[in-house]
C-alpha cells in the first residue's frame, strides 16, 4: 500500500513538473554569469552557436564587476584574447590603452555590452536543481527561479554544458569527481599544501585568546576555533577565507554614511582591539589593504591578523544548499559592515582613525539595485574538479610543463588563512601561503575537462582540476576569462566534429584563438617578444633582464657598455593603420631616455622616448608605453621597431613590441 501511494505521488510530481517546466534546446548551456561565463557565451555565440547563459543572481561579471577592480595580474603576458579586450575596453572608458584598475559599474556595463553585442540568451535568477545523464552524456539540466519558486521551472537541453560558477555546482550535480579543502602534501608530492602556519597576515605574539585574559575557563573570543594545530602539510576540508572586496567613496556628494548594520556585535572585534594594543594604530592601512580606485573609490582587501577575511566561517559553503549559502553570505556581509562601523565609531579606536574612517561611505552610484553593497562575496575557492589532469605545485614552479596549454597563469601560489586557533597560549591564523618567484606557466586543456569515464560533454574553466595550492596561482579573474574563451572554442569544435570534449585536438583550439583572438573577426594584434629569434636582431651587449617583464624573459642593455640595438621586425604585418607600443619593465636602474625608430615599410622615423613621466599603477611594475603610429601600405618592406641605447643613461629594455590596429576599440 505504501509503495502504491509513493508511486502515485511520484507520477503526479513528474506530471506536474512536465506541465509546468519550460524546455529549451541550445548548442551550449553555460551555468554561471561570472567573467568567465560572459566571455565563453560571447565567444560561442559569435561562432554561430545557440547559447544560453544562466545565473542564480541578477548581474554579470562575478567578482570582476563585484568589487575586485584592483586586478590581480601577476604578469600581463597571461592575459590574452577577450580577457585583454575587456581591459582595453576599460582603458577606453578611462582614456587609456589598457586599464587594470576600475569601478565596478564600469566593468558591469562592459560585460552587459558583450551580451548585447551577441545572440546569447541570458537568464537570471535561475538555480540549478539537477541534471540528467545518459551514460557519460548530460542530456538536460533543470533549473528553478530563486525569486519565485512558483514560476514554471526551466529545463535546458544542450549539446555541451559549461560550468563557469565559482562553486562547481553543475559538475558536482553531473557526478564529476572533485575535492574540497586542502590535499595532504603527500597526495601530489607537494610542500605547500595542507596545514601551513606561516607569518603572512598573522597576529603578533602575545595576544590572549580568552574572553577573560589568562582564564581558559572563560571561553575563547569570537572567531577562534577550539581545536589543535595539526602537523604542516596535513590535509583537511578547510577552505581559505572569503571576504568582500569593498567599494567605498570619499566623495561627499556620492557618499552614503556607514551606519550600524544588521546584527551588529562589537564583541566580534575584540581580537582587533587586542591586536592594536601590541601593534598601535597608524592608519587605516594597518588593518585593510586600501587600494585607491578611479573617482574617489576603493577596492579594500584583507590585511594582517584581523581584517575583512571571515576566517573559518565558510567551510560549509562549497557543498551547502542555496538557502544555507545565503545565510553564510549574509553573515559575511554583517561581519564586514560591522567591522567598518566598528573602526569608524567604537571608542576603543583612536579618534584620528575614527575621523579618517568617517570620511568614507558607500557610493550612491554603485550596486544601485543591491543597497549599494556588492552582491558578490569573494568565493576564493570552493569545489575543485579532479579531471583528466590535476595542476599542482610542480606545474607552477616549472618542474612539470604541459604542452596542451589553453591558457597561462603567473600569480603567486596564494592561499588566504583557513583557520584561527590557539597555539602555545596565543591566537594564531593558519593557512596563509604566498610563494612566487616563477615565470608564467601553461595550464593544461586536460585540467578543464572531466575524466572521460564521468562526463564527456562538459567543460569547467573556473573550478578546474588543480590542487589547493596550484589553484591559488591560477584563480585570477583574467585567467578565468582566458580559460572561458578556450573552453568555448573547444565546445564549438566538439559540436562541429561530433566528438567528446576529451577528444578535441588542442592544436585546433590554438589555431582558432590565434586567428580570431577577439572572437568577432577583428584584426589581431601583432606581438613580437625578445624571445622570437626569427623576428628580433640584436647588436651590441644584451643580457638577461632581472625585473618583472612581459612573458618568461627579456633582455636589457646598459648604455655605459656602448651602443646596442634591438630590431623587432613585423614581417607579415597586413596593410593598415597601427598604434605601436613597447613594453617597459621599470627598475631603479632604468634609463629615463632611449632612442627608437619606427619603419612602416616606406619611411623611417627616429624619436627619443622620455620614460620619466610613465606612471605604473596596480599590481605590476611594468607597462606598455606608446611609441607612436604606423601606416603600413601594401607592397612595402617589412615594418620594424628598433630600440637603441643611443642617448640613454642607464638600462634599456628590449622586451616586446606590439602593433595594435588603430580601430581596435572604435
Amino acid at each position: 500500500m505504501k509503495f502504491k501511494i509513493l508511486f502515485a505521488a511520484t507520477l503526479f510530481f513528474c506530471w506536474a513538473y512536465g506541465v509546468q517546466s519550460q524546455t529549451k534546446e541550445y548548442d551550449i548551456c553555460i551555468y554561471g554569469g561570472t567573467s568567465s561565463g560572459v566571455v565563453a557565451a560571447y565567444t560561442a555565440a559569435k561562432a554561430g552557436k545557440s547559447v544560453i547563459l544562466i545565473d542564480p543572481g541578477h548581474r554579470l561579471g562575478g567578482l570582476s564587476s563585484g568589487g575586485l577592480g584592483h586586478t590581480d595580474i601577476g604578469n600581463k603576458y597571461v592575459v590574452s584574447g577577450l580577457a585583454l579586450d575587456f581591459y582595453r575596453k576599460i582603458g577606453k572608458h578611462y582614456n587609456a590603452f589598457e586599464q587594470w584598475i576600475f569601478e565596478p559599474k564600469v566593468a558591469e556595463a562592459i560585460f552587459n555590452q558583450y551580451m548585447e553585442d551577441c545572440d546569447a540568451e541570458v537568464k537570471f535568477g535561475q538555480l540549478l536543481l539537477d541534471v540528467e545523464k545518459v551514460g557519460t552524456n548530460i542530456t538536460q539540466a533543470h533549473f528553478r527561479s530563486t525569486e519565485n519558486p512558483e514560476n514554471p521551472a526551466l529545463t535546458v537541453k544542450a549539446k555541451i554544458y559549461m560550468d563557469c560558477t565559482y562553486e562547481g555546482d553543475l559538475f558536482a550535480a553531473a557526478g564529476v569527481s572533485y575535492h574540497v579543502g586542502r590535499e595532504d602534501n603527500r597526495v601530489y608530492d607537494e610542500t605547500l599544501n595542507g596545514v601551513q602556519l606561516m607569518d603572512g597576515h598573522q597576529f603578533p605574539n602575545g595576544i590572549d585568546p580568552y574572553v577573560k585574559r589568562g582564564d581558559s575557563s572563560s571561553g575563547l573570543l569570537w572567531g577562534i576555533r577550539n581545536g589543535e594545530l595539526l602537523a604542516d602539510g596535513t590535509g583537511d576540508k578547510k577552505v581559505q577565507a572569503y571576504n568582500y572586496r569593498i567599494t567605498l567613496t570619499n566623495e561627499p556628494e556620492n557618499r552614503i554614511p556607514i551606519t550600524e548594520p544588521d546584527n551588529y556585535d562589537p564583541s566580534r572585534y575584540e581580537l582587533l582591539k587586542r591586536q592594536k594594543e601590541i601593534q598601535p594604530w597608524k592608519g587605516l592601512n594597518d588593518v585593510f589593504i586600501w587600494s585607491p580606485m578611479p573617482n574617489g573609490k576603493t577596492d579594500i582587501n584583507n590585511r594582517n591578523g584581523f581584517s575583512t577575511d571571515m576566517i573559518g566561517m565558510n567551510w560549509d559553503y562549497p557543498e551547502a544548499n542555496y538557502t544555507h549559502r545565503q545565510e553564510i553570505i549574509k553573515a559575511h556581509e554583517d561581519y564586514t559592515k560591522g567591522l567598518l562601523y566598528f573602526v569608524g565609531n567604537d571608542p576603543s579606536v583612536p579618534a584620528f582613525i575614527r575621523a579618517e574612517m568617517q570620511k568614507w561611505g558607500y557610493p550612491k552610484d554603485e550596486y544601485v539595485n543591491d543597497g549599494h553593497w556588492s552582491p558578490q562575496l569573494y568565493i576564493r575557492e570552493a569545489r575543485r574538479m579532479v579531471g583528466e589532469l590535476v595542476m599542482t605545485q610542480h606545474h607552477c614552479q616549472g618542474n612539470e610543463v604541459v604542452t596542451d596549454e589553453v591558457g597561462y597563469a603567473a600569480y603567486t601560489m596564494d592561499s588566504h588563512n583557513c583557520d584561527r586557533l590557539v597555539v602555545n597560549g596565543m591566537v594564531k591564523n593558519e593557512g596563509n601561503v604566498e610563494v612566487g618567484g616563477f615565470p608564467p606557466f601553461p595550464i593544461s586543456y586536460r585540467a578543464i575537462v572531466p575524466k572521460r569515464n564521468e562526463v564527456t560533454n562538459l567543460l569547467v574553466p573556473v573550478c578546474l582540476s588543480a590542487s589547493h595550492i596550484a589553484f591559488g596561482s591560477i584563480r585570477m579573474e583574467p585567467v578565468f576569462m582566458v580559460l572561458g574563451q578556450s573552453a568555448a572554442v573547444a565546445a564549438c569544435v566538439a559540436i562541429d566534429q561530433r566528438i567528446d570534449v576529451q577528444s578535441v585536438d588542442v592544436s585546433e583550439i590554438k589555431e582558432v584563438l590565434a586567428a580570431n583572438p577577439k572572437a568577432d573577426k577583428r584584426q589581431s594584434d601583432i606581438l613580437i617578444t625578445s624571445s622570437d629569434v626569427d623576428a628580433v636582431q640584436f647588436t651590441g651587449d644584451w643580457n638577461q633582464g632581472t625585473g618583472d617583464g612581459y612573458g618568461r624573459s627579456y633582455l636589457e642593455a646598459n648604455s655605459k657598455d656602448g651602443q646596442s640595438t634591438a630590431k623587432f621586425t613585423a614581417a607579415s604585418l597586413p596593410a593598415g593603420n597601427y598604434n605601436v607600443y613597447t613594453y617597459f619593465p621599470k627598475s631603479a636602474k632604468s634609463s629615463p631616455l632611449f632612442t627608437y625608430t619606427i619603419f612602416d615599410g616606406k619611411t623611417s622615423n627616429e624619436k627619443q622616448m622620455d620614460l620619466s613621466q610613465v606612471e605604473i599603477k596596480g599590481q605590476t611594475s611594468s607597462t606598455w608605453v606608446p611609441l607612436g603610429s604606423a601606416v603600413v601600405v601594401q607592397g612595402g618592406e617589412s615594418a620594424f621597431v628598433e630600440i637603441s641605447t643611443k642617448g640613454a643613461n642607464g638600462i634599456v629594455a628590449a622586451n616586446a613590441v606590439l602593433f595594435v590596429p588603430s580601430d581596435d576599440q572604435r
